[in-house]
């Protein structure tokens, strides 16, 4: 009887013992489930998702993929990071379920924003439609031969994209780009691509080209394939590849809008904004330069978009969880590349500047040229035209300062670099096909709008000294200083097309106008000092044609 007794009582103790695993299995699972069956909700990735693709990899040790799993194994481990994919409370299940949607629309609606932002736009009292009705944004370009674009192309040729597929268009660092051959018609080439053919002696891109706002949608939309460190520079780029082949070069937010760079900071170790980088693509466009690369702010998914699809070691290795539950990496570089220095999301969602590539240097060469007023970069050392103020005269004997247009480039970049109070120009850049008679690239504005209660004249010195301006530039800034036209005013109607809008705080804003006015006080007093027609170099009646080559 007692052993009767005693086997109930065991099978009594396996079942209890059962139940409580199957009870315990299924708690597990349950969030799980829940998560997987909510496939049409567009929130955004948070640290508690597994990456899909790193089994497949084989690099990521045990040890550090637990690293980056400590923070996300319990549901109540995300609470600190606001994510949208928290599982509220069973009687709270319909309220969620509307939470989710709502928030689906609106992720929606961001994605969709530059599209929208246009139909939201009056035409009928627009500051910059009008400005670029003015005669000075009207005149026509000249005519152009096989000489002065950067690539001659057969229209009638065709572009297959397929045809890449075999150049591993998607290893690290690989920034080749293609030729059109193939299957597809001209009008469909990729934007990135139609971009490049448009590039020619006098500008990157014509006025009214519609293909620039095409491709500034394509880097706010098109998905991130491949990403890989930028080699080189002082702070952490990324090159990302995207699904229809193009590159582009992705800058990180480091500072708020608010934060100015601090008194203390030399020039050459402050911080290189992405807000900065959208700013002046728009403050060139304005100022009817077109040199400077078409460049869009977006949100980028650390996890989804940076982490899971790099393939470079180095990168993937930085990434980590804070203790605020927020996903973090900080790569390699000279500067700002540390735990302390770490870029961290939002919990994974970070701002930053997308700058469209240019050609492949092996398709179109340029070449790199020192800026004659660059600065001594030392703590204690001054550059020569800093002790010597007749140090334009040497500058105007020296070729190709000595003949063409190129001095005048200079004076167009160093106002550019006022404007923003970008002390930052060691170098420059222009296409080789070109010679000397060609515009100089304006590349890397990463630190322009630091300090917009400090206005840097140094800066304006090579307009100081050399007291020359074309006079398309100088009608142009009295134009930008007058009520109807003014600078902060178009910059705001311009800036707000961008996916994240407001790129510059209001202070910056008006700092441009203030400095609109210091630079016509500069050329008013060359004026009066060497006279209108020595300062002001005419090129109202169209750029001379450069000499043909033989």
């Amino acid at each position: 009887m007692k052993m009767i007794l005693l086997r109930k009582f065991r099978v009594l103790i396996l079942m209890v013992f059962l139940i409580a695993c199957s009870m315990h299995i299924m708690i597990d699972l349950l969030p799980k489930l829940e998560r997987h069956g909510n496939n049409g909700c567009s929130c955004s990735h948070t640290p508690s998702e597994e990456p899909q693709n790193w089994g497949k990899q084989g690099w990521p040790n045990k040890h550090t993929l637990r690293i980056l799993q400590d923070f996300s194994n319990e549901p109540s481990s995300n609470v600190s990071s606001h994510s949208l994919e928290r599982i509220p409370a069973t009687g709270d299940k319909t309220q969620a379920l509307r939470r989710l949607e709502h928030l689906g629309q609106r992720a929606d609606r961001k994605r969709h924003f530059i599209q929208d932002v246009n139909k939201n736009m009056p035409v009928r009292g627009s500051r910059l439609s009008a400005l670029y009705d003015h005669p000075l944004y009207k005149r026509s370009p000249p005519t152009l031969t096989d000489e002065d674009t950067l690539f001659n192309v057969n229209t009638d040729l065709r572009f297959d994209p397929k045809a890449a597929e075999d150049q591993a268009w998607n290893t690290e660092g690989n920034q080749e780009e293609f030729s059109p051959t193939g299957e597809l018609a001209s009008d469909s080439y990729p934007n990135w691509l139609r971009f490049h053919i448009g590039i020619n002696r006098y500008e990157l891109y014509s006025r009214h080209n519609p293909v620039i706002d095409a491709l500034l949608k394509d880097l706010v939309s098109q998905k991130i394939t491949s990403v890989a460190m930028k080699s080189g520079g002082t702070q952490l780029k990324l090159i990302m590849t995207f699904q229809n082949y193009g590159q582009a070069l992705f800058k990180p937010m480091k500072q708020t809008r608010e934060q100015e760079t601090p008194p203390d900071f030399f020039y050459f170790s402050d911080f290189e904004r992405h807000n900065a980088e959208v700013a002046a693509f728009h403050l060139d466009k304005i100022l009817d330069f077109r040199r400077v690369p078409p460049v869009a702010g977006r949100l980028v998914n650390m996890t989804k978009e940076i982490r899971d699809v790099t393939r470079d070691k180095k990168l993937w290795r930085t990434f980590f969880i804070s203790p605020a539950n927020n996903v973090c990496f900080y790569g390699e570089c000279s500067y700002y590349c540390s735990t302390e220095h770490a870029l961290c999301g939002k919990p994974d969602q970070i701002e930053g500047s997308l700058a469209a590539f240019l050609p492949d240097l092996a398709l179109a060469k340029r070449k790199t040229w020192r800026n004659p007023w660059r600065r001594s970069y030392h703590k204690r050392k001054k550059a020569e035209w800093e002790v010597d103020p007749d140090y334009c005269e040497e500058v105007k004997q020296t070729p190709p300062y000595d003949s063409g247009t190129r001095l005048l480039d200079i004076m167009d970049m160093t106002v550019f670099d006022f404007l923003m109070g970008n002390m930052d120009r060691h170098h420059y850049e222009t296409f080789e096909k070109f010679g000397n008679e060609t515009f100089i690239i304006h590349l890397d504005n990463g630190r322009g709008f630091g300090k917009h209660s400090h206005d840097e004249v140094s800066i304006l010195v090579p307009l100081t000294q050399c007291c020359r301006i074309r006079k398309s530039t100088h009608l142009r800034l009295q134009l930008l200083a007058k009520e109807e036209f003014k600078l902060s005013l178009l910059m705001s109607e311009s800036l707000v097309r961008d996916w994240l809008s407001p790129v510059l705080i209001q202070q910056h804003l008006q700092a441009m106008d203030r400095r609109v006015r210091q630079v016509l006080n500069v050329l008013s007093d060359c004026v009066e000092k060497e006279g209108y027609s020595y300062v002001v170099e005419d090129d109202l009646q169209g750029p001379t044609p450069p000499p043909r080559q033989r």
